[in-house]
């Protein structure tokens, strides 16, 4: 007999999944449209107002984040956030223009017919330094680690453990104010998906939970801290910050990237 589940954590049917599906190929399809655009002089509002009309004009889809406004916060005033540098997440689009050398996280979740598409992707702005590209590709390794342990009978310890593992082995350090979580028709659902942890420690998976797994990783030491605009987090000493994420499905016999497109970028070897 199966443990039962906290009240909270869903397990999606067949309805639910089609249409993350859906959700999270478009929330794809729209970081392959803005890609040509991640390009030195390129302001970060200017990418925000791109993905924006390819959301409302194209793919017929809402943008989650604009005026999204949770408990204690002011609404979010973009339809993505863009991170850049030493900024580990929410990074509001603004004035600033990208420039040679810079790498940015941009994050973007559409809502399709109810459901939330959720994922965000690492964009070098020109040639990185070999410092900010290692620390890119070893963050994208977690990640893809952390999903390789998703299946049924696992544990959400065993997720966190791997990626932890994997970036400290680097001599990263791991954000843990932030962590991955339960989506479907609500943008933040249970559970919470850290992104450290121990082996066999925490809820068992089981097949037609959905939920996203996108560690924030520091080049130096993992202490963050907010911004006056009461949303932009940025890495306390000023270090280099990436996060890559997939909106993730436990199958029967595994688990299937929902946030995926032609222009998603391979696995790692």
């Amino acid at each position: 007999m199966r443990a039962p589940l906290p009240m909270s954590v869903q397990i999606k049917g067949p309805e639910d999944i089609a249409g993350m599906r859906v959700a999270g190929r478009l929330a794809s399809e729209l970081l392959d449209y803005l890609t040509p655009f991640v390009k030195p002089g390129v302001a970060t509002r200017d990418i925000d107002k791109l993905a924006h009309d390819y959301m409302v004009g194209v793919q017929g889809t809402i943008p989650a984040t604009l005026n999204y406004a949770p408990p204690g916060h002011s609404p979010y005033p973009a339809s993505l956030c863009t991170s850049v540098n030493h900024v580990v997440c929410h990074g509001i689009p603004g004035e600033r223009k990208l420039k040679a050398g810079d790498i940015v996280n941009i994050d973007v979740t559409v809502i399709k017919d109810g459901y939330h598409g959720d994922t965000s992707r690492m964009f070098f702005v020109g040639a990185p330094s070999i410092q900010a590209r290692r620390l890119v590709e070893v963050t994208y390794e977690a990640m893809w680690r952390g999903i390789r342990a998703v299946r049924p009978g696992a544990h959400l310890g065993d997720i966190g453990h791997v990626i932890q593992r994997h970036a400290e082995s680097h001599g990263y350090s791991i954000v843990r104010e932030f962590c991955g979580h339960g989506i479907g028709r609500q943008f933040h659902e249970e559970p919470q998906v850290l992104h450290y942890g121990r082996p066999g420690t925490g809820l068992k998976l089981q097949a037609g939970m959905i939920f996203t797994v996108e560690p924030m990783v520091n080049a130096g030491r993992a202490g963050i801290r907010a911004l006056a605009d009461g949303w932009t987090i940025v890495t306390a000493d000023h270090s280099l910050s990436a996060q890559w994420e997939h909106t993730v499905l436990v199958t029967p016999d595994g688990h299937e990237i929902l946030t995926q497109s032609v222009g998603t970028p391979p696995p790692p070897a």
